[in-house]
């Protein structure tokens, strides 16, 4: 392996000049009028393009005026807790709103039936598969081995390029199988060759359903109850989809805008989600509480515990960044209905797990921070509690690992990739390109004998 270290002062040299090169005034973002983060003034988002895949609702004009609202959201016009309540006696609901993603309807019984059929049938990776890649280069981040998996998943592919509506559905619908085996079995592999935790793979069971199929395969003896699968199930539902402007959904309308095949763009999905300011969030706010924890004696003490919150958020406790993880969003004010729905699997998993004192505090902290940060930061539109905030306790409650909690992201969300990458191909006509107008001088070139 090139060892690096030798070149480390050179790097650093150059990494200097990378630092003064770039010298972009502040001020000419204003001036120019440039939306950064193609976001305005006020946080809206830019307009970049038109979907009926999903909706998210967070005010209302009332008079005239832009009010904030309860947060609602929508798959193909469907209310999402009317989805999910009308799904757990199913009990493949993640299935079903796959379904729903990708063809615009809700399916039958019959027809959901063959789908959850074709699903288990696609699960199949290549022979060998699993021992010469995935299991090569075992690594801690599980979401840079299940993009390595992807792009070679292109290399068995005999039609990778065609991007005909009928091979970009085959590609997608085996990718969506796929994914829980790559990102569980990543993780073994990383477990054993990393950790020295002994090494086993359960195949993917034919009648499971994806959430079943995951602990099955994660467990060590594959058993689960139903409460588990039934909550496992909700949070796949909960993160399929968000509309086309979050950063991981817009880079598969970029991405497939160029005409490229289905596993780079997907590739390129998977990069960004990857990134601790989109995927990564739940993580933090574990790792959050897990300090909490630590450091606050009386969980039930609420003037202890808005003390400690206040530490946090005056950069003086967990991290120091100021911030309370899961707690606001980008588009929701008044509430995440993702969080709401979540909230009420996890307190019914609490229950189940005797874990009922570190949900009182997780209700304590979105009740007690939402105050203070408002306060604080002089917010008046609102704060709450973001899907992040119970999704990473409902995972540690399902004995998930930390390093898994991404990559069940990406198991989710590429449902919805799925979805907006054929909706692209069939409705876009352009390459995704937005403007970036130079702000450098204009230099009389230097022969090198004079520099």
């Amino acid at each position: 392996m090139l060892d690096f270290n030798k070149y480390q002062n050179q790097i650093h040299d150059l990494s200097q000049l990378c630092v003064a090169s770039t010298s972009i005034n502040p001020d000419l973002y204003s001036q120019y009028d440039v939306k950064r983060g193609l976001r305005d003034i006020n946080g809206n988002g830019v307009l970049t393009g038109l979907t009926e895949i999903s909706e998210i609702n967070s005010f209302k004009i009332i008079d005239g005026v832009k009010t904030p609202c309860e947060g609602s959201l929508y798959y193909r016009g469907y209310n999402i807790n009317d989805l999910i309540n009308g799904s757990m006696s199913a009990n493949c609901g993640f299935e079903e709103i796959t379904y729903l993603l990708l063809f615009g309807r809700l399916p039958s019984k019959e027809e959901l039936t063959g789908f959850r059929k074709l699903l288990a049938d696609m699960r199949k990776l290549p022979g060998s598969f699993v021992r010469d890649v995935v299991m090569k280069a075992a690594n801690p981040d599980i979401m840079n081995s299940v993009s390595k998996s992807v792009l070679t998943l292109y290399s068995y592919d005999e039609n990778a390029n065609d991007t005909s509506i009928d091979n970009v559905l085959r590609q997608c619908l085996h990718l969506i199988s796929v994914f829980p085996t790559l990102c569980v079995y990543g993780y073994h592999a990383y477990n054993y060759y990393k950790k020295g935790q002994s090494l086993f793979f359960h195949a993917p069971e034919y009648g499971l359903s994806t959430a079943e199929n995951i602990l099955h395969m994660l467990r060590p003896d594959s058993s689960y109850t139903q409460l588990e699968a039934n909550v496992l199930d909700a949070c796949l539902m909960l993160h399929a989809e968000h509309g086309g402007g979050n950063n991981s959904t817009f880079t598969m309308h970029v991405v497939t805008s160029s005409g490229t095949d289905t596993y780079s763009a997907v590739s390129a999905a998977l990069g960004s989600l990857k990134g601790p300011k989109h995927g990564g969030a739940n993580i933090k706010v574990a790792n959050m509480f897990d300090n909490i924890k630590e450091n606050v004696n009386d969980w039930d003490d609420e003037a202890e515990v808005s003390a400690y919150l206040d530490k946090i958020l005056s950069k003086e406790a967990f991290d120091k960044t100021g911030l309370i993880y899961g707690m606001g969003h980008a588009v929701y004010s008044l509430s995440d209905p993702r969080a709401r729905v979540l909230k009420g699997f996890v307190e019914r998993l609490s229950n189940e797990k005797g874990l009922e004192d570190e949900f009182r505090l997780y209700e304590s902290v979105e009740r007690l921070a939402a105050q203070q940060i408002c306060k604080k930061r002089k917010i008046y539109k609102g704060v709450s509690a973001n899907v992040d905030f119970y999704s990473g306790f409902a995972y540690r409650m399902l004995g998930i690992p930390d390093e898994l909690f991404t990559p069940l992201f990406a198991i989710s969300r590429i449902a919805g990739w799925s979805a907006h990458r054929l909706e692209e191909i069939l409705s876009g006509s352009k390459i995704i390109r937005p403007a970036y107008k130079s702000v450098s001088e204009h230099r009389d070139y230097i022969p090198i004998e004079n520099r």
